[in-house]
């Protein structure tokens, strides 16, 4: 299963997001969406999941919660804009954050922090990055971080790095 994470779109759909999600299963945005057209253009592309960013909180938060927990083919996420807000479970294999634009793929222990950058055009980031991840019956097989339109791999972490 191929996952596309993305984070701080802060109302922008990039024209280049199609390419880097093609392909993709599921989607997984770790919030500062910035409109209910980003959600609708992300879930077109596959199933969505999304949590409220501390700029959503201006728009009404968009219906979205705070936490996610979820699982994708046997590995479980939990979501959250804000990694201080953070409240993996003792079964978490994966936590999926933002807001600091700042691109991350880090093993802690059991579990793997992904925070895909930012890509959308507002912050201080000067490039626009999301995550791509392959999991497979309950493993974390590859993850990745790409640059928008160059799909170039900015950090990445196999299953083989793990061990």
């Amino acid at each position: 299963m191929l996952i596309g994470v993305i984070s701080d779109t802060h109302g922008y759909v990039d024209p280049r997001l199609a390419a880097a999600f093609a392909g993709v299963d599921a989607i997984v945005h770790a919030g500062d969406v910035g409109g209910a057209h980003v959600l609708d253009a992300l879930h077109a592309m596959a199933p969505l999941y999304a949590v409220c960013g501390n700029n959503d909180e201006k728009l009404g938060g968009l219906g979205l919660n705070l936490h996610e927990d979820f699982d994708l083919d046997g590995v479980r996420f939990h979501l959250v804009h804000q990694l201080p807000h953070a409240r993996p479970g003792d079964t978490t294999d994966v936590v999926v954050f933002g807001h600091s634009h700042r691109t991350l793929i880090e093993q802690r222990g059991s579990t793997l922090y992904v925070n895909p950058g930012a890509a959308g055009r507002v912050g201080f980031h000067k490039i626009q990055t999301v995550a791509l991840m392959r999991v497979r019956r309950g493993t974390i097989v590859d993850a990745r971080v790409v640059e928008l339109g160059a799909r170039q791999v900015v950090a990445r972490k196999k299953a083989e790095d793990r061990r």
